[in-house]
């Protein structure tokens, strides 16, 4: 038997079509065939038929038209294909019994062709999937809301299949079938932006850049009415190649995919109950499978520990294949004691996953923001924001426009999203009695159906609060020779309970959960509350405790095993919530203060001693602060090369910038500013200015607090580089005349090079040359006293680059050369790059272009094996300037197509200007050379 529903519904039997009866009939059918095999409570299938005013007789009603159904489809005898069970009636279909399911299987291997680079599989079996299309879902029925929206998921799907399957014949080089399927969905469905993008694609293919271009207005001016916003990366960069005449390769590959995160972190195994709540979010989605796209949010609120991250992460998972183009999930930590997710963390997290490389991510979170929405606005993802602390933090990370549904998570009730922009609110209770017992026996198998009265208690005495079962389950299968009732008792005492859960009779399992920790454990269980987070390692842990790791690692095993904490990843551990709040109170009530304070010394030195000869290793050309000496007890590893370190302070950022403001606020300024400067030396390489601004910010504020005018000094200049960076150029320089006069009354001679070597790039790019030279000059002079050759060298560069910006290009190469035999001794490879760069520069404009090409090639060799591709980029632009000017336009437009490449690949606008280049080149009309402030700042 077939069941048919891509259209008019049909089943047939050995080739025979059944008749199936009234209407009613007919919708009870679809109805069940909408769950196969599975049960459909008597309720739904009652409201499909008569919708929410049934009459009296509906129940009796409805087993008259099963029995007729029955009789349709098995004949007058007696047929099992459609059983009555307990709630409801279910329709036995076998495997591939349905076209739905057919379909299904059919695009599933599509795709997995298309992704695999398959693209004749793929045209044959997306072609396939679409071949069953005979209409619309159960097309000749007038469809009540259940069905309705789960016809609307299938139409969703029948139109990405249609977009990948017009993406295997443009990979196929058939751009003509493709104009002809995308014009027919775009005739239905306006607003899809990967159809127009196939469209127009197929329209430039086949020759017809009129129609193309037209396409595009057309939608642009459709998306504009419609949502207010522009078209989306994708279809702008199709435009973008059509206007460039990049499409035009009859065989040419199709579109870039762009990436498509997968983030959802593991879900519970043991997930219970919840059936309304999940209802709830199936309803959400069910509102955006359809023709009215629109962001769908789902408010999740509830009490700490009530499960909102568990439901939220079972259902992501159990949807997640409904959106093709991934899933976004971040924890904003809202309640967290030593602060939140920051939106603009959060974002650049997002954009990241999104494809935006990390150095060209916006500094700012409302630039962030935009550039998030437009990422989504042309896709279809599901996004988790968990743990948010209000509507005003999760706001900026709600998309704009498309087809995307989130669901966020909160203590708090969230009723300025409700309000403001129409989320759909749900409250999580606690598990109910049958579903915590169920809970407790999923976890302690036959132990609860032998004592279910103690169960049954230990239900009660928990509040039916699920983070609250799982401790107290954790705790009893940790004993299984003890019976359930001596647990039972353990939970009735009131004395000793700490008020983290408001109103909850779950409070006394924290604290039952700590007493039962042995006494080593506890200790660490409270330190651990002096941890900034927002996740912690062993060596971390060991800081605290002051005490050998291999003493805290069975420690750390026996919290994690009670779940008082998490390994989240391989060596890192976090808190919930609610225990993190719990440790923090329990060390400010039992701990004394002086070893509070030990404890936090001890942290703080681990910090900073680890960040400092990291910072070494990654900017071994930096004059190094010296540190505070190290505690006796900080005899831990260390990063022993750049690579290492750079992988320690990519796993340690977060508690790094953390760590730099909590100690300046717990009174140890010295590590606030001294850490601040080790950060920064991987900070600043990244052009991570904002987060160096940030931490600059703390440690100046700390060290005019502690009256420190090393420390101020410091801050001051490291600040006004992130100021600079970031456009402040008035407050950059206030801060850089105030570092000055510090050094200057501290007779601290490198350290007043310094600041004059960053008042040259801050001169530079006011357009002050005259200015950025004396500073120069006088940079040199100090560096020289200090003896300083590092700095010397890179003053060279500098110096040069302004006198062949001046145009005195014979300066420029002598102050140049001084530099590089510097660099060459020093070892220097980055800096040899940068000033390389410069002599090439200065030689093409002496006509000594065989000179230049060889400086810019060396250059490329040396950014590119310390993977600095910026400046690779860069070179590689006015290494082609050169080449053309010597007549190898095939060399220079072979290097100005890597140029470009990388420059897109760093999503840096540069690129444009390239690709100008490309054209005038390809035109014959050469073309201007750029210049650069990267000369000065390296």
């Amino acid at each position: 038997m077939h069941f048919a529903l891509l259209g008019p519904l049909e089943v047939t039997l050995d080739g025979r079509r059944l008749a199936l009866g009234s209407i009613k009939q007919r919708l009870l059918l679809a109805t069940l065939l909408s769950r196969p095999s599975e049960t459909v409570p008597t309720g739904v299938l009652v409201t499909a038929l008569w919708g929410d005013e049934p009459p009296a007789s509906a129940a009796a009603n409805l087993r008259t038209y099963a029995g007729g159904l029955r009789g349709a489809l098995g004949g007058d005898g007696p047929w099992e294909g459609m059983p009555t069970t307990r709630g409801g009636y279910l329709l036995r279909v076998p495997p591939g019994g349905t076209d739905v399911e057919r379909f299904d299987e059919a695009a599933h291997r599509g795709r997995r062709a298309l992704a695999a680079g398959d693209s004749a599989l793929a045209r044959e079996e997306l072609a396939r999937a679409l071949a069953m299309w005979r209409g619309r879902v159960l097309e000749g029925l007038v469809l009540p809301d259940v069905l309705a929206a789960w016809a609307r998921g299938l139409e969703e799907s029948r139109c990405h299949t249609e977009e990948e399957h017009a993406q295997a014949l443009l990979a196929e080089g058939d751009p003509s079938q493709a104009v002809l399927r995308m014009r027919r969905l775009v005739a239905l469905h306006p607003l899809r932006q990967r159809a127009w993008a196939h469209l127009m694609l197929g329209l430039h293919r086949v020759g017809d850049v009129r129609g193309a271009l037209e396409a595009y207005r057309t939608v642009r001016d459709a998306l504009v009415r419609e949502t207010g916003l522009e078209p989306g990366p994708e279809l702008a960069r199709v435009h973008e190649d059509v206007l460039r005449q990049r499409a035009t390769t009859a065989g040419a590959d199709s579109p870039p995919q762009p990436p498509r995160p997968r983030q959802l972190p593991l879900a519970t195994a043991d997930f219970v109950g919840r059936k309304d709540a999940l209802a709830a979010l199936d309803a959400g989605l069910d509102r955006v499978d359809g023709q009215a796209p629109g962001v769908v949010i789902t408010a999740v609120s509830g009490m700490a520990g009530v499960g909102k991250t568990t439901l939220a992460l079972h259902w992501a998972h159990r949807v997640a294949d409904r959106f093709p183009d991934g899933q976004l999930h971040v924890d904003l930590r809202g309640f967290d004691e030593s602060g939140a997710v920051s939106a603009a963390d959060a974002l650049q997290g997002f954009v990241q996953a999104l494809g935006v490389p990390q150095a060209r991510v916006p500094s700012g979170a409302q630039a962030r923001a935009g550039l998030y929405r437009s990422l989504l606005a042309s896709r279809r993802m599901l996004v988790v924001l968990d743990n948010a602390r209000d509507s005003a933090h999760v706001r900026p990370l709600l998309p704009g426009a498309g087809e995307s549904v989130v669901v966020v998570t909160s203590r708090n009730r969230l009723q300025g999203l409700v309000a403001s922009e129409g989320a759909r609110a749900l409250t999580l209770e606690v598990l109910s009695t049958e579903e915590s017992a169920l809970m407790l026996a999923r976890r302690l198998g036959p132990r609860v159906a032998a004592e279910p009265d103690a169960a049954a208690d230990i239900v009660a005495l928990t509040g039916r609060l699920p983070l609250a079962l799982a401790v107290v389950a954790a705790r009893v299968a940790d004993h299984p020779a003890f019976p359930l009732h001596a647990f039972a008792a353990e939970l009735r005492p009131t004395e000793a309970l700490l008020d983290v859960l408001e109103d909850s009779d779950a409070q006394r399992v924290l604290a039952w959960s700590y007493l039962a920790l042995s006494e080593a454990a506890a200790r660490l269980f409270r330190l651990l509350g002096l941890h900034p987070g927002p996740d912690l390692t062993l060596t971390a842990a060991a800081a605290l405790a002051g005490a050998p790791t291999r003493s805290v690692r069975p420690l750390l095993r026996e919290l994690t095993r009670l779940h008082l904490l998490t390994e989240h990843l391989p060596g890192r551990y976090l808190f919930h919530d609610l225990l993190r709040t719990y440790a923090a109170a329990l060390v400010r009530a039992e701990e004394p203060p002086p070893e509070v304070l030990r404890a936090r010394e001890r942290f703080y030195d681990h910090c900073l001693h680890r960040a400092h000869a990291a910072a070494v290793l990654v900017q071994p050309q930096w004059p190094a602060v010296m540190p505070v000496p190290a505690l006796p007890s900080n005899d831990g590893d260390r990063a022993r090369d750049a690579d290492t370190a750079l992988a320690w302070f990519a796993a340690e950022r977060r508690v790094l910038l953390r760590t730099v403001t909590q100690a300046a606020a717990c009174g140890f300024e010295t590590y606030s500013w001294q850490l601040a400067w080790a950060l920064t030396a991987y900070l600043a390489p990244l052009g991570l200015w904002q987060d160096q601004r940030t931490v600059q910010q703390t440690a100046l504020a700390a060290a005019e607090r502690s009256e420190d005018r090393v420390g101020e000094a410091m801050a001051r200049r490291l600040l006004a580089r992130a100021d600079a960076r970031l456009g402040s150029l008035d407050t950059a320089e206030q801060s850089l005349r105030r570092a000055l006069e510090l050094y200057e009354q501290l007779g601290e001679t490198t350290g007043r090079a310094q600041t004059l070597h960053n008042y040259v790039e801050l001169c530079y790019m006011g357009g002050r040359l005259s200015e950025a030279l004396a500073h120069g000059r006088e940079a040199l002079r100090l560096y020289g006293l200090s003896g300083n050759r590092d700095g010397e060298a890179r003053t060279l560069n500098a110096m040069g680059w302004l006198h062949a910006a001046e145009g005195d290009y014979r300066a420029a190469i002598d102050h140049c050369t001084r530099a590089l035999d510097r660099q060459r001794q020093a070892g220097d490879r980055n800096g040899q790059a940068a000033t390389l760069d410069s002599l090439g520069f200065a030689h093409h404009h002496l006509a000594r272009y065989d000179r230049a090409v060889a400086c810019y090639e060396e250059a490329v060799d040396l950014f590119r094996s310390s993977a600095d591709r910026y400046h690779e980029a860069e070179t590689l632009v006015r290494l082609g300037d050169t080449l053309v000017v010597t007549g190898r336009s095939t060399r220079a437009e072979e290097v100005w197509e890597r140029a470009a490449t990388m420059f897109e690949e760093l999503w840096d606008p540069e690129a444009d200007a390239v690709r100008e280049r490309l054209a005038a080149l390809r035109g014959d009309e050469g073309g201007d050379s750029p210049e650069s402030s990267s000369h000065v700042a390296r």
